[in-house]
């Protein structure tokens, strides 16, 4: 599906998300990650294969959720939960780490903090389904 506009200004304005993976055992795995927007994927960035990025080599389902501004007209806050099927690449991690830092951290943030990193992976989520509570719901 074509990533809704208000879902894409939503994840540019720098929200933290739950990105949930399946382990070998099916069992989830779930950690937190800075995320952006390229085309209609949503991308993270991540120097080392840690068992996210492996799980997504083996099965390509995720999620990933994220709070939102604003209250529904019953005070809940506002969610989106991402539905989707990822890919890894490799490399590539150090420059999208560092454009996210500017949103994540600050504009002058340096990210990784490290001299040389790693060329690391990306993974890149096309989103099947959208779920939550907000604006953007009428729009998936």
């Amino acid at each position: 599906m074509a990533l809704p506009e208000r879902i894409r200004a939503l994840v540019e304005s720098g929200p933290l998300a739950h990105l949930a993976t399946l382990n070998a055992d099916g069992s989830p795995q779930v950690t937190m990650v800075w995320i952006g927007v390229e085309g209609d994927e949503i991308v993270s960035g991540h120097l080392y294969r840690h068992r996210k990025v492996r799980n997504v080599e083996r099965d390509p389902t995720v999620a990933l959720s994220f709070e939102a501004p604003g209250v529904n007209e019953i005070g809940m806050r506002h969610y989106v939960v991402l539905y989707g099927r990822a890919r890894v690449t490799e490399g590539g991690a150090p420059e999208l780490l560092q454009r996210l830092a500017r949103v994540y951290v600050g504009p002058d943030a340096i990210f990784p903090p490290m001299p040389d990193p790693p060329p690391g992976y990306v993974t890149r989520i096309t989103v099947d389904r959208v779920s939550g509570i907000g604006p953007w719901i009428d729009d998936a």
